[in-house]
């Protein structure tokens, strides 16, 4: 029977595409995973992961540890390492073969390539960058409640939408748009790395999870190009998401930048091992590179400690560190909204608050 993404009632399961590269799996597989069981639990479906390589069905039991009911392994020596041609023939083949309902990938490099391939070809729609994820229509007007300044007081909504409802930034993260593909299947979605918690390990669920290999079709005419070799170039960059403290400036540092982000450096040493994030002003002005942005453009953050030095805390900024585990912010502006999620709040010069507050930490780490 031949495929048809406009038949949408033959469609079910959530698929999520498990990123592996030298035969070890992403972080973002897991999160996406974790993410993933919630939607299938809501659509009351399979949650299923498919994972590409050679040698990697070893892996597929870790990915039901946080939340799959099965794997999907496609094994081929020619799947070893990433390439477009191969990557996109081999899932759109299962794809239109096992018929999923939802395919959801990471952000990545590999999953900005792949996921517009795949969509052209299954004629459906993609919805790029996407920082949450519902199906549940209670959870999605929840969200839009608690996340959102929009009023929905006189809003109404259709509570039996099954469709994934995917929101991203849009215009330069100025605003979130919320976008639906009801006319055809799979729904698909790239999902920013960090954005999505990762759920506990699960033995128990691992031991459960279904492993079951699928055939690899490929021939030398679907291999348009040929990988010779792979250089990689050690760049240093600030790893925001994995860190467990982190101090951000904004445009309260404009007076003197340089000794903003010093004295933003210093607090995160003395906290021990804390790296320097930025709002969006601070990137857009120049003053510090783009791997160091927190928030709806940049990373999606969820620290012990979060620290937001002269942040006045718009909403897209807050949207991309408001599940810090503690979060304080120095402020002159005693109404900044930062305020209002902050769990610890200082009003006053960040240039003659911070000092102290790095004092105060070494006192308290050499009294020990």
């Amino acid at each position: 029977m031949a495929f048809n993404s406009a038949d949408i009632n033959a469609f079910k399961d959530i698929w999520v595409f498990c990123e592996q590269r030298n035969g070890e799996l992403m972080n973002t597989d897991f999160e996406l995973i974790s993410e993933g069981r919630k939607l299938a639990d809501e659509r009351g479906s399979q949650l299923v992961g498919i994972l590409l390589g050679h040698n990697v069905e070893g892996l597929a039991k870790e990915l039901g540890g946080y939340g799959a009911d099965k794997v999907i392994v496609c094994d081929d020596p020619e799947l070893e390492v990433y390439t477009t041609d191969a990557y996109t023939k081999v899932i759109c083949d299962a794809a239109m073969d096992l018929k999923p309902e939802v395919i959801l990938l990471g952000a990545s490099n590999i999953g900005r390539d792949l996921g517009p391939r795949c969509a052209a070809r299954l004629n459906t729609g993609l919805t790029a960058d996407c920082t949450h994820l519902d199906i549940d229509m209670d959870k999605y007007v929840n969200f839009l409640e608690t996340s959102s300044t929009l009023d929905l007081s006189n809003t109404k909504f259709d509570m039996e939408d099954v469709n994934l409802k995917m929101t991203r930034p849009a215009f330069g993260g100025h605003l979130m748009a919320t976008i639906i593909c009801p006319r055809f299947r799979p729904c698909m979605s790239t999902v920013r790395p960090g954005v999505m918690k990762k759920a506990p390990f699960s033995q128990e669920r691992a031991d459960a999870c279904v492993v079951e290999k699928y055939p690899v079709a490929l021939a030398k005419d679907d291999i348009k190009t040929q990988v010779l070799d792979v250089v990689k170039e050690a760049k240093q960059i600030v790893d925001l998401i994995g860190a467990d403290v982190i101090v951000s400036v904004g445009r309260g540092i404009g007076k003197d930048i340089q000794k903003g982000i010093e004295l933003a450096g210093q607090l995160a040493d003395a906290f021990g091992g804390g790296v320097v994030g930025g709002s969006r002003v601070t990137i857009d002005s120049g003053w510090l590179s783009a791997d160091h942005q927190v928030g709806q453009t940049g990373k999606t953050v969820h620290p012990k400690v979060y620290v937001a030095l002269g942040i006045s805390g718009a909403i897209q900024h807050k949207a991309g560190m408001q599940d810090s585990e503690l979060i304080i912010a120095v402020n002159k502006d005693e109404t900044a909204p930062i305020f209002e999620i902050a769990d610890y709040g200082i009003t006053g010069d960040l240039f003659k608050v911070v000092p102290l507050m790095i004092d105060a930490i070494k006192a308290a780490r050499e009294s020990k």
